[in-house]
């Protein structure tokens, strides 16, 4: 997979979709720095391996959950090498067993194409149909990053910014909740 070796603190210069082009422009309208790494699609989290390394930060995990009446919708952050069970979040948000949500859905609530989703998309759910849950691991580090729409793309802000502008500036809070690591 080709990574840029280039970082960049302001959006692309060359034409992207309007979505992800709201994502920077949003950003840059709050006044929240962020760095751009630009590569391949990053299908998977190994993929974001090299991502990292440029980006000088760990690639967050983030899925889109439902329930199983697909009436309620939760996009969980957490590390990206921390392995997700579902039985581990169902518990701690008591709701019953949680799926993961079509990529039509993903497109309709958050404007992300498959396999793109993060938290800077909540800015297309001003409805708030999306509930964000974070792994209080994440707490621990200094950045926090995702794909703005498009996983060409991941940026990294620094984690005051997004617990403090980002997510009141969009109208979501997070829950937390304590994920476990696999017993060794």
């Amino acid at each position: 997979m080709y990574v840029k070796p280039e970082l960049y603190s302001g959006p692309p210069t060359e034409e992207r979709d309007p979505r992800e082009m709201a994502v920077y422009a949003f950003l840059d309208g709050q006044n929240i720095p962020y760095l751009r790494c630009d590569h391949d699609y990053a299908n998977t989290m190994e993929d974001c391996k090299a991502v990292e390394a440029v980006l000088g930060v760990p690639v967050c995990k983030n899925l889109l959950l439902t329930n199983r009446k697909q009436t309620e919708f939760y996009l969980l952050m957490l590390p990206g090498d921390k392995p997700f069970k579902t039985k581990d979040v169902t518990a701690q948000l008591g709701c019953a067993r949680l799926s993961f949500a079509t990529p039509e859905q993903m497109e309709e609530l958050l404007g992300a194409a498959p396999g793109s989703a993060s938290a800077f998309e909540l800015m297309h759910d001003p409805a708030g149909r999306v509930r964000l849950v974070m792994d209080r691991e994440l707490l621990a580090g200094e950045y926090i990053s995702g794909h703005p729409c498009f996983s060409t793309s991941t940026l990294r802000i620094r984690l005051s910014d997004f617990l403090e502008r980002f997510l009141p500036a969009v109208g979501h809070a997070p829950t937390l909740v304590d994920l476990p690591w696999p017993e060794t």
